[in-house]
């Protein structure tokens, strides 16, 4: 997918017609946070999707703390904000796309069309010069899910299936800070560490201090040697942040990735 595809300039979207901006903004600290964001203060008729509610499915015992959801809830979440298999829609958030990647990666791997990120998140907006609407957004107009309905969710492993892949010679990346990695921090999930194997590129790496992307040397230094592997798996605490690494691989023309969805709070309810 070409990198103008895959990114939106803040003065682009001010023009831009006939497209579904959607708010990812969220807090894994507060999760009230990001829709009291959104009725603060977000881009005119924008749709708010929180991760917990809309992103994700109910924590069971395995799968980790952010399950994928279910294809046919996600279509008629997607469908409640106007949204069907071929249109044209905008992610932002305010966390370098920690967030708003979710949504480009639940998109594609329901074989949507893929969302623009747009490049900087809300406060690129905001430089912009862009106006702002307050409360709780307006009613979109919802389509008809029975088109759209999708054959489910592709591009995901479950830890069975990480087994498989990494003996078939896979090469798995932690996207998780080093210090997590290393386990000498671990402040979310019950054990520390990382999946014996995986090699360590952190998500924020994608984007430069103002939630910018990094043009494609600084993207291709990210990822170093490990962009020669042949296979690819993506984790990081519970397949949220992994998606940030999986839109970089895309803006190098890889979309051959898999997301380890449950992730490392997946692999720790096996321990």
């Amino acid at each position: 997918m070409p990198r103008e595809r895959l990114l939106i300039e803040a003065d682009a979207l001010r023009d831009a017609a006939d497209v579904v901006v959607v708010d990812c903004r969220f807090s894994l600290q507060d999760p009230a946070a990001g829709r009291a964001s959104f009725e603060a203060g977000h881009i005119p008729g924008a749709c708010y999707l929180d991760l917990n509610r809309d992103l994700s499915s109910p924590v069971r015992q395995h799968g980790g703390r952010h399950p994928l959801p279910e294809a046919a809830t996600l279509v008629r979440t997607l469908a409640s904000c106007g949204i069907g298999s071929e249109t044209r829609v905008v992610a932002y958030d305010d966390s370098r796309f920690g967030f708003a990647a979710r949504l480009w990666w639940l998109m594609r791997s329901l074989g949507y069309r893929q969302p623009s990120l747009l490049n900087g998140g809300y406060g690129a907006w905001l430089d912009a010069g862009g106006e702002v609407e307050r409360g709780a957004g307006r009613p979109l107009a919802s389509i008809d899910v029975r088109t759209d309905a999708g054959a489910g969710l592709n591009g995901h492993c479950d830890i069975r299936e990480l087994a498989q892949l990494q003996a078939a010679g896979a090469l798995l990346v932690d996207s998780r800070e080093p210090r997590r990695y290393q386990g000498l921090e671990e402040l979310i999930d019950p054990v520390p560490g990382h999946i014996p194997g995986a090699v360590n590129h952190p998500w924020q790496g994608v984007t430069d201090g103002t939630g910018r992307a990094l043009d494609e040397a600084g993207q291709r230094a990210h990822w170093g040697s490990t962009l020669d592997a042949p296979q690819l798996v993506v984790y990081c605490g519970s397949g949220v942040t992994a998606c940030v690494n999986l839109f970089s691989l895309a803006l190098l023309g890889r979309e051959d990735a898999t997301l380890y969805a449950g992730s490392w709070s997946d692999w720790c309810s096996y321990l």
